[in-house]
């Protein structure tokens, strides 16, 4: 026998006795179980359930004549101690009906660096401005985070990189590789013509949290569904993006990247292209949840915003 269950009526799971609380305090608040009935509850039901209360504490809570209903000094010093929790779970259901359609509260997003700055930064004022009851929480992470277990909202990758089972939306339109260097760089070295002459240059290369090195990806220029890659090789190793960038700039190497993360190096010059032909587009970045049903409106919204931001859009 279960230890707690044997040793009083009192100490039955609440969750079993709910019911008959709000019973007590719809008769109480009423005065009657006809009129408490008339509020939506059904007279003999709710006379059944008092009694089993009553019953089960061993304490008559209501002095009954034909005429009247009353708490009893008991009933009326154990509805004073109730009351305040029963209001308390009254109000938590009022407050979750009045946020079920409104964008309001913390939400969690894990993305990779690049993809805040590419898709999030840009916009980031602008969807404040427009939903001044989010407080949004962004965590760099170029790994891949357990979302239910670590809290997150939802996630950010490349559509190759989103775990099995999720459902994800896709949100910043096709995106496509460039193999950059610095004219400095190409005054030292000859340009490669094909991702194979990749073998006599230094390749710069980024290190993965999970310590993998990514591998450069190319796509043969007259069937873009041939994607094959290519190991290269190089004497600098990062896990920093923008640090890549700046090597790049400097002659340090040639670097595999995003071409939109380059774009203001390449209108300026200080980075030129090359393998162009060979450098295939991806879907891009997807956002990605552990389920669809009853989507919070704050990531609804969040959603909406940037797939409304893609380019394509």
């Amino acid at each position: 026998m279960d230890p707690i269950t044997s040793a009083s009526p009192a100490a039955q799971s609440l969750a079993g006795r709910l019911p008959a609380l709000l019973a007590v305090a719809a008769v109480a608040r009423h005065g009657s179980f006809t009129r408490a009935a008339a509020a939506g509850f059904s007279t003999s039901a709710l006379s059944q359930t008092v009694r089993a209360l009553e019953a089960q504490l061993g304490v008559r809570l209501f002095n009954r004549t034909t005429r009247r209903v009353a708490l009893t000094e008991a009933g009326a010093l154990f509805l004073a101690r109730v009351q305040p929790a029963l209001a308390q779970i009254e109000e938590a259901f009022d407050a979750l009906d009045a946020s079920r359609d409104q964008a309001a509260g913390t939400l969690r997003i894990n993305l990779p660096r690049v993809a805040s700055e590419l898709l999030v930064l840009p916009h980031l004022a602008e969807f404040m401005e427009r939903h001044p009851q989010i407080k949004l929480e962004l965590a760099l992470d170029d790994g891949f985070a357990d979302l239910v277990g670590e809290g997150f909202d939802a996630g950010i990758r490349l559509g190759e990189s989103v775990a099995p089972g999720m459902v994800a939306v896709p949100i910043g339109g096709p995106i496509r590789i460039a193999v950059v260097g610095a004219p400095d760089y190409f005054r030292r070295h000859a340009r490669p013509e094909t991702p194979d002459d990749l073998a006599a240059h230094d390749c710069l290369h980024y290190r993965f949290a999970t310590g993998g090195v990514y591998r450069w990806e190319f796509a043969q220029p007259d069937d873009p569904q041939r994607v094959f890659d290519v190991l290269t090789t190089g004497r600098f190793v990062t896990n920093d993006l923008r640090t890549m960038v700046r090597a790049a700039e400097q002659g340090v190497g040639l670097l595999h990247v995003i071409e939109d993360y380059v774009r203001a190096p390449l209108e300026c010059g200080s980075l030129v292209p090359v393998l162009e032909a060979w450098c295939p587009s991806f879907p891009g970045f997807y956002l990605y949840t552990a389920g669809r049903a009853q989507l919070p409106p704050k990531l609804r919204v969040f959603i909406d915003f940037l797939r409304a931001k893609r380019p394509s859009a």
